[in-house]
């Protein structure tokens, strides 16, 4: 009996160093798939820092980029961009609201895409008349029309402003309000600017619908348009002025600052030589 316990005794104890022995050597294989899992986590994470740092640079790439002309969702968008800031400067100098230049050009010319303009830089439908520049012709209210064209879009705003400006049966227009555009547009179809007994009622649409009466509103009082991105070619409205006193002329004015009677006459809008005491007139505008 002694012999056969002493037996059992000695097959407990050769299974217990085993099973020890199983769980010992399974041990490795356990840390080696902990270390492969851990590889694998971090992977991921190293594109995903990558990924961080291009958007990073893309967005640093856009900041110092600023004046890169933004992605528009319509032509007239992009067309307002472009020249809001040139249709300002012709206010200021001529006197004519930034948001009829802007509605007659984005209507004449198809936000320049229409045929006569890209052909011409004529924005405004202006005809030759006793133009003695380069010309295109277009077919309009008759066939083969003569166009005047320019070397640039900038100059056929110049030229719409002397167009209106020094033609006397314009003349009645400068006595609206310069940001009463409906009486402008209204003033235009009356004056014979254009056969489409619709035109004012296009321009106004036009107007209401991008809120262009914005610009004419930054050009009156500073307030900056907050309806479309900010325009290319925008001036800065801070303005040298002089206040009228008794005694003061046209030429007086002009020759202390400088500058011609007809250039201090434009940038007022001024029609007469006429002024009244306590009037401010703009001398220069910042760029």
């Amino acid at each position: 009996m002694k012999k056969i316990f002493g037996l059992l005794i000695l097959v407990v104890l050769m299974a217990s160093c085993g099973s020890k022995k199983r769980v010992f050597e399974s041990q490795p294989t356990s840390t080696q798939n902990t270390e492969t899992k851990t590889t694998s986590s971090e992977a991921p994470k190293i594109d995903e820092d990558k990924s961080a740092l291009a958007k990073e640079n893309k967005t640093k790439e856009t900041i110092t980029n600023p004046n890169e002309k933004p992605a528009f969702a319509n032509p007239v968008e992009a067309y307002i961009w472009e020249y809001a800031g040139v249709a300002q400067e012709e206010m200021k100098l001529y006197g004519i609201p930034a948001s009829i230049k802007m509605a007659q050009g984005i209507l004449e010319s198809g936000s320049a895409n229409g045929d006569l303009a890209q052909r011409s830089n004529n924005h405004f439908g202006i005809k030759c008349s006793d133009w003695e520049g380069e010309r295109v012709y277009h077919d309009d209210d008759e066939l083969q029309e003569c166009f005047r064209k320019y070397v640039d879009p900038k100059y056929s705003f110049r030229d719409h402003s002397l167009f209106l400006y020094e033609r006397p049966r314009y003349a009645f227009l400068f006595d609206y309000e310069i940001t009463d555009y409906k009486a402008w547009a209204n003033g235009l179809r009356r004056a014979g600017y254009a056969t489409d007994k619709k035109y004012p009622d296009k321009l106004i649409s036009l107007i209401e619908r991008f809120k262009l009466y914005e610009l004419d509103q930054e050009v009156v009082d500073g307030t900056p348009p907050t309806h479309f991105p900010k325009p290319a070619n925008r001036v800065n409205y801070e303005n040298q002025t002089h206040v009228v006193q008794k005694g003061d002329t046209l030429y007086k004015i002009a020759t202390k600052y400088n500058l011609t009677v007809e250039e201090l006459k434009k940038l007022n809008g001024l029609r007469s030589d006429n002024l009244s005491i306590g009037q401010e007139l703009i001398l220069k505008t910042k760029n």
